[in-house]
């Protein structure tokens, strides 16, 4: 089956959305599909494969085009010339993170899968979702979480049958999991510092739990605490406030190709996921009831034990057993929970090897099987 994702993001970029997007092609490549990606054009230099497949992880190939757009317009453009070269290609299925390329796609009556992070935005954008929903044609929605999917239903009335909603949370690539170093070794490779280290990984949008993570440096001064990920800009203000702080002990690396994440998170020997209340994805908007972290995934399969803000939307893939929760503006809450890892190691070690165990639900693979059901045909 020839497959056409449309997505609208720059290719590469630091951007989490834009590893979702090259992870999922890459499992619909590892399904025996045809698999290309139109993305925007840009002015700048385009990396060849290797490039690309080292700073997103991959290790199967698939084609990349890039769709030249009026720059002024690129928003409006981007969508109408994407499915023109779908239809020259012969594009047998759309799969889209956008809904005007999805209710484009239904129009030209082709077969297509739309993939939504949040609710639609802006008046345009509830417009197309609409229009998404009306539409008759072949179609699926793919929600991350079961939390927009009731969103979705309580404003939309999605009115879709069971087959054309499917959940299907964020995953893994379980392969990259398989041989990590024991933590010691992991941070000899990477030059951290020796003795016990407390790992963060992601970027530093509005709420994703600096401010935290700073406490608990304070707090604990016989902790290493390193922080990977972030945008330049974001990076040097955070190492900033590190400075001003005078924080010896918080290491914030800054951006990391995703290829490297893992070794990062194997020197841990607790994992955090400190979020706020009401978090942000990259746009600002408050995606905190909704969200899928790819960390999440990562955290489970590396083996480490995972400490978490205790989110509603979170417990969908963490529980009790794989996981400790901690209420996100209680700094008193993630000391002691640190402080008794460290004097409960075998606590620890249960709840690192159950998230490694669930963490084989959630390859990227399994992940696209289930939502390509129905319109693959002969998929490996």
């Amino acid at each position: 089956m020839k497959i056409i994702y449309i997505s609208a993001g720059i290719i590469p970029s630091e951007r989490a959305n834009t590893i979702q997007v090259m992870k999922v092609c890459q499992a619909f490549a590892q399904l025996g599909q045809s698999v290309t990606l139109l993305v925007p054009a840009t002015g700048g230099e385009r990396p060849g494969w290797d490039e690309l497949a080292e700073h997103y992880g991959l290790k199967t190939r698939f084609d990349i085009q890039y769709v030249p757009v009026k720059r002024v317009f690129k928003k409006r453009d981007f969508p109408w010339q994407a499915l023109r070269i779908s239809r020259r290609l012969g594009g047998e299925l759309i799969y889209a993170r956008s809904t005007p390329s999805a209710v484009l796609g239904l129009i030209l009556r082709l077969p297509v899968v739309l993939e939504m992070h949040q609710m639609p935005t802006g008046t345009f954008g509830r417009i197309w979702f609409r229009l998404f929903l009306r539409l008759k044609g072949r179609k699926k929605l793919v929600p991350i979480t079961r939390a927009l999917t009731r969103a979705l239903d309580k404003r939309y009335s999605l009115n879709l049958g069971e087959d054309q909603i499917i959940v299907a949370p964020s995953g893994v690539d379980l392969d990259r999991f398989a041989d990590l170093p024991d933590t010691i070794t992991a941070r000899s490779q990477l030059n951290l510092h020796e003795g016990r280290t407390v790992v963060c990984t992601g970027h530093l949008y509005a709420g994703r739990g600096l401010d935290l993570v700073m406490n608990l440096a304070r707090r604990m001064p016989e902790m290493n605490f390193v922080w990977v990920g972030g945008g330049s800009r974001d990076v040097e203000e955070g190492r900033s406030q590190v400075v001003k702080a005078g924080l010896q002990n918080l290491n914030l690396v800054g951006f990391v190709i995703n290829s490297r994440l893992p070794i990062y998170q194997a020197a841990a020997d607790a994992l955090l996921i400190p979020y706020a209340a009401g978090f942000t994805n990259s746009g600002g908007e408050d995606i905190s009831t909704v969200s899928s972290p790819m960390k999440i995934f990562e955290y489970m399969a590396s083996g480490r034990v995972i400490l978490s803000s205790d989110l509603p939307v979170l417990h969908e893939v963490l529980n009790e057993k794989n996981a400790i929760f901690c209420p996100p503006d209680e700094p008193d809450a993630w000391e002691l929970a640190l402080r008794h890892l460290q004097l409960e190691p075998q606590f620890g070690r249960q709840l690192a090897d159950q998230a490694r165990l669930d963490a084989e639900k959630y390859s990227w693979i399994e992940r696209s099987r289930l939502i390509l059901a129905g319109f693959m045909d002969g998929a490996a």
